[in-house]
């Protein structure tokens, strides 16, 4: 018998009982606009908006980074899907948007059944968290180029908002506040810091329980990111006048508030105002690392920011407690800075 695509690393069999076993998963996501099966070769999905006057398509993609090394260092992977989602819906709800359906990406080097089904499982529950469907994905084996192990993950979703209710920051001014919304904790970002610290050199391991970690290190490190498409969408449905939506990803405060303020203004925090969870007071002092750099790499408990005027931060909290979230007035808008940001 000649040489076969097995003998050179890709098992074709083992990805067609893969696609078996997570069609009822991906399925589960599907809202009545996904026009389309499992298995076909593009994904089909409704684009009639009725209710919408003149609608807009808002895309993002983004992956997981080095946070993939904890869950394949701990053997979970069932939660890591979650946070393919949350980078991807997190962003493009930013703009006010309403995420209507996500497709990812995966590549590993040998096709482990198991363990890409719980990918899966995780990346249809944080569809399923920011009320989107999960309408198509990829899974390719890369022998020689991946070690059998190894996997990584990239997402991409798209939404749609109306274009007159577009959130852009343009109209954010002096006197406004900035609520904040807690993070999970470290979310996705920042791992590769993490990863050197805590493994390379303080040489711990995924299953300690350090000083007051609610759980082992590497339960606390895989702990999902925090998917905020519920919360926003509730207080753009009660009419809160949002001005401008922070997303605290990497570059953490100093690089993503900015991008959203208009020139001539600046954003001023308060860090007793917020609650720093228990991870990055461990990684700071274990680090012996200055807040700047701290607060340029994480998200320091403030996983998203809200920005409105001094007139609706009450009922934007309110609406917010409903939602689930536990809101904090955090800073606000002041007069134009040279670094455009101050913690204080």
């Amino acid at each position: 018998m000649g040489l076969t695509y097995k003998d050179s690393g890709v098992d074709v069999e083992g990805g067609n009982n893969f696609v078996k076993r997570i069609a009822p998963i991906v399925r589960s996501t599907f809202s009545e606009r996904v026009l389309t099966g499992i298995g076909g070769f593009g994904s089909l999905f409704s684009g009639a908006f009725p209710e919408y006057s003149d609608p807009v398509l808002v895309s993002g993609t983004d992956g997981v980074g080095t946070k993939l090394k904890i869950a394949q260092m701990t053997g979970k992977h069932d939660t890591i899907g979650i946070d393919a989602v949350a980078m991807c819906v997190n962003d493009i709800v930013v703009s006010g948007a309403r995420p209507l359906f996500f497709l990812d990406y995966i590549a590993c080097g040998k096709l482990v059944e198991d363990v890409m089904v719980d990918i899966v499982k995780g990346l249809a529950e944080g569809c399923r968290l920011s009320d989107c469907s999960l309408v198509g994905g990829e899974t390719a084996e890369h022998p020689s180029v991946m070690e059998p192990d190894d996997y990584d993950i990239a997402g991409f979703a798209v939404g749609v908002v109306d274009r007159k209710k577009i959130i852009d920051g343009v109209r954010i001014k002096k006197g406004d506040v900035i609520i904040g919304l807690p993070s999970s904790g470290i979310h996705s970002n920042g791992y590769s810091l993490v990863r050197k610290l805590f493994f390379d050199i303080k040489k711990y391991r995924t299953s300690e329980k350090l000083n007051d970690l609610e759980g082992t290190l590497g339960e606390v490190l895989l702990t999902p990111t925090r998917i905020y498409t519920r919360s926003v969408m509730m207080c753009l449905t009660a009419g809160i006048d949002i001005k401008g939506i922070v997303h605290v990803t990497g570059g953490g405060f100093y690089e993503n508030i900015p991008r959203i303020l208009p020139d001539g203004i600046s954003a001023r925090i308060e860090k007793k105002s917020f609650d720093v969870p228990v991870i990055f007071r461990l990684i700071q002092k274990d680090g012996k690392i200055d807040d700047r750099e701290m607060y340029t790499t994480f998200n320091m408990g403030i996983g998203m920011m809200i920005i409105v005027g001094k007139d609706q931060a009450d009922r934007a909290a309110e609406e917010l407690r409903k939602s689930g979230e536990s809101p904090r007035v955090i800073g606000e808008i002041i007069q134009g800075t040279k670094d455009r940001i101050s913690i204080i």
